[in-house]
């Protein structure tokens, strides 16, 4: 049994607890509630976010799931045979990962796509636990700095030894893991070219000769 996701009426944070509320009453059809992982615990690859969009997983009930981030990320994993299937924006499109799974780093739509400190901290257990659940895991992907921070932490690691950057790789002290960086596949950073589709390809190319 996995214990790595917060019940749906989890009240940890109460910002959260709240927005969730207000999203309920205003989006009565969305998920409206902390978003469960996408994948197998058996995966070798665990890709971590930051948080769950407005109307993306908030509304799907998957991570990444119909917004602009994963629109990049669900496509580059079916193309490095991470995934079947098409991906159509939705939780029953039948795309499945393969020796992969998603997760976030604050399982909660927080205001404004801005999470705090203490919002991280009062998740970090769920996260902790999922990768204690992941017998096989080798390789974390962390889609954007705030889920780089929040993997060193979970892991009680300092950050100072692990220097974000896009395409680094860093291999931690603790289960012979390895650490890969991304900017995060936001709209707003492929739209203004931070982040490039190739630029994307290469970590995930990296990703899976490290697999």
């Amino acid at each position: 049994m996995c214990f790595s996701n917060p019940d749906n009426n989890c009240t940890k944070c109460a910002r959260l607890a709240e927005f969730r509320c207000q999203n309920r009453q205003k989006f009565p059809a969305y998920h409206n509630a902390p978003v469960p992982s996408f994948g197998s615990l058996g995966a070798q690859l665990l890709i971590v976010g930051m948080a769950p969009g407005l109307h993306g997983a908030n509304q799907t009930g998957r991570p990444f799931t119909n917004d602009g981030a994963g629109d990049t990320l669900m496509l580059a994993l079916k193309k490095f045979d991470f995934a079947t299937g098409e991906y159509k924006k939705k939780k029953d499109d039948g795309f499945e990962l393969v020796n992969a799974r998603i997760t976030n780093t604050v399982r909660c739509v927080p205001p404004q796509n801005k999470i705090t400190s203490e919002e991280i901290k009062n998740c970090m257990p769920f996260l902790q636990k999922e990768m204690a659940q992941m017998p096989n895991l080798k390789v974390l992907l962390a889609i954007g700095k705030d889920a780089h921070d929040a993997i060193l932490q979970a892991l009680f690691l300092k950050k100072s030894d692990f220097t974000f950057a896009h395409g680094n790789v860093h291999y931690l002290p603790v289960r012979q893991l390895i650490l890969v960086d991304s900017y995060h596949t936001s709209r707003y950073n492929i739209s203004t070219k931070r982040l490039t589709p190739q630029m994307f390809d290469n970590v995930m190319k990296q990703t899976k000769e490290l697999l």
